[in-house]
């Protein structure tokens, strides 16, 4: 009776372990964040470090940055489900929407645009005087600050040398140095670089006005998860802390200090999915 007694003690004691075993796992999990380099390396990090440490003290949720030396090298790292929340615009494709990532929020700021400008003082008049030149980018997975623009210039068969810079920063740091005639680029990035780098632009191009980038989780994460670290986001305004963080940030790069994120279902960014319905078949 004793041995008897002792197996199944045992077995009891393995259920239970087994059991107890997801939840103490799912309390250690860790999320990776990944935003799209908007601005250099250390910038992005330094932008966002202080609001996902926030977040996730709030949320209760374990949040790390993952972020690539280029906006390229981080959306490989969400193409290849390395990552499970980013604040990014790469997704909307048909192709990708089928990856399940859901939009939970966005930043409140100005509609932006996707531009082609050159330096103020440069004769550049036109955009059909682009024609063979030189242009920078961002990069090749840049929606607003690459597709758009270049996609304007295809279509009027304005064939350009296309210069990636790796982030907007990059991009302009090539136009500003003389090294390309003009640039591609976001005009919410394109006004913070101008005030914190002192520099002035003309605007050849500008796109229709589009919602700034979007806050998703991955299908894979578990909706407490998920809805504890957007209700984290959104709060970030409404505490006097969070407030003062968002300033501080949003300071940082040129942003309105008064920026902060707020709800959002997805339906905000149909003009990015009408784009790839019409974008050139020759788009990179």
């Amino acid at each position: 009776m004793y041995l008897r007694w002792s197996r199944f003690a045992l077995a009891t004691l393995c259920v239970l372990a087994a059991m107890e075993a997801p939840a103490a796992s799912a309390a250690d999990t860790v999320y990776h964040f990944s935003p799209v380099n908007q601005y250099g390396i250390n910038l992005t990090a330094a932008y966002w470090n202080p609001i996902i440490n926030y977040v996730a003290e709030k949320s209760g949720v374990k949040l790390v940055l993952k972020i690539g030396r280029t906006s390229a090298d981080t959306t490989s790292y969400v193409l290849a489900n390395e990552v499970e929340f980013v604040f990014s615009n790469h997704l909307f494709s048909p192709e990708r929407e089928q990856m399940g990532w859901k939009v939970f929020g966005r930043r409140d700021t100005p509609p932006a645009h996707g531009q082609i400008i050159v330096p103020d003082d440069s004769p550049v008049q036109k955009l059909q005087e682009l024609k063979g030149q030189e242009v920078a980018f961002a990069g090749p997975e840049a929606l607003i600050a690459y597709k758009f623009p270049y996609a304007h210039l295809l279509s009027l068969g304005i064939d350009v040398k296309v210069v990636f810079g790796g982030n907007q920063d990059g991009a302009l740091a090539q136009l500003y140095s003389g090294k390309v005639k003009a640039a591609g680029g976001n005009s919410q990035l394109l006004e913070g670089y101008a005030r914190r780098e002192s520099r002035k632009y003309r605007v050849l191009w500008s796109s229709e006005p589009v919602y700034d980038l979007a806050l998703m989780a991955s299908a894979k994460v578990p909706e407490q998860d998920r809805k504890a670290v957007a209700d984290a986001f959104v709060g970030m305004s409404k505490d006097p802390r969070g407030r003062e963080i968002l300033s501080t940030a949003s300071a940082s790069v040129g942003l309105p200090l008064s920026t902060a994120f707020i709800p959002s279902t997805g339906t905000e960014y149909g003009a990015y999915r009408r784009f790839y319905q019409n974008a050139p078949t020759n788009l990179r």
